[in-house]
């Protein structure tokens, strides 16, 4: 009669025991009563109908990512080989979101193969019309065409697509070699525009300087021309001043002005002698030059008279 008690109180334990069921955090869990979806039970303890009740599966909301490999032709018939990283979660906690998660799919490899396969076929179709020259610039633009194309099916299975991330997109050797040639050439192009457009900069700025300077030695020159004529007239006033007052205090002492003259004359050709580079003066010696001389000498002397 005590074994019977025993195993009454075991059973009785076993069914109170598995009348309690604990759901992780990140998890949701599914149960079903006689094989029918019966509803969702959340994180923390939880309460379900012994032995009638089951958990059918734990869900996770978690973020998931998974890489992806695979080649894709070009519509000019080159080869592209990528590598992404595809990040997924459940769309929300809605109980009809659950149950696609929960019964669209025999299993999680299904799922995946599924998920995997329509990515693919998504960025296949999408570089199928594009040359092998535009797919590198491209990413972005495939990653959104992905989104736009798939987004409704996950969501449908009840996931969400947040995030696909080209890592990697490379061509044949031969392909790699070729765009690393033009991308070199290129390169080297852009160069010598350079240099030139630098060379170009420097022989511009150089002829400016030259004509700046040309400009201002041609100005220093004007000014210093000027200024030497102004010296020149000035030196031509004073001479012009002094013979007048000599000539005038030599009138006034009853003397020939002639003598001015003369000692002008004389003076100049000390000047010469002691300034000059050569070694031989000529001058007309004869009487009838010396008279032409004084006679230019006075009549302009006389014209600065006249003047005065």
């Amino acid at each position: 009669m005590s074994i019977a008690y025993i195993v009454i109180g075991v059973i009785i334990l076993f069914i109170l025991l598995s009348s309690f069921v604990t759901v992780q955090q990140g998890t949701i869990g599914v149960t079903t009563i006689f094989g029918k979806y019966n509803r969702i039970l959340f994180p923390g303890l939880n309460f379900k109908i012994p032995l009638v009740e089951k958990v059918f599966k734990r869900i996770s909301i978690q973020n998931r990512s998974v890489e992806l490999e695979f080649q894709a032709i070009t519509v000019d018939q080159a080869n592209v080989y990528f590598k992404a990283m595809l990040l997924y979660s459940v769309w929300n906690q809605d109980e009809e979101t659950i149950k696609n998660v929960a019964f669209k799919f025999v299993d999680e490899r299904s799922f995946m193969q599924a998920l995997v396969r329509t990515i693919e076929g998504s960025i296949r179709g999408f570089v199928a019309t594009k040359r092998q020259s535009e797919v590198l610039g491209l990413r972005r633009d495939i990653t959104e065409h992905v989104k736009e194309q798939i987004d409704q099916t996950l969501e449908a299975w009840g996931f969400h697509l947040q995030d696909l991330q080209m890592n990697d997109i490379t061509f044949d050797d031969a392909i790699m070699k070729s765009m690393a040639q033009v991308v070199a050439s290129n390169n080297l192009k852009a160069a010598a525009e350079n240099e030139g457009q630098a060379l170009l900069i420097t022989k511009t700025k150089a002829a400016e300087a030259d004509g700046n300077a040309i400009k201002i030695a041609a100005e220093a020159e004007r000014q210093a021309a000027q200024l030497r004529g102004m010296g020149v007239a000035l030196f031509r006033e004073e001479v012009a001043k002094g013979m007048t007052m000599a000539a005038k205090e030599m009138q006034q002492a009853n003397l020939d002005t002639s003598v001015i003259l003369f000692s002008m004359w004389t003076e100049a050709i000390k000047h010469f002698a002691e300034n000059s580079k050569g070694n031989v003066i000529f001058l007309d010696g004869s009487s009838e030059g010396m008279d032409h001389t004084m006679q230019q000498m006075m009549a302009m002397n006389k014209l600065m008279e006249k003047k005065n």
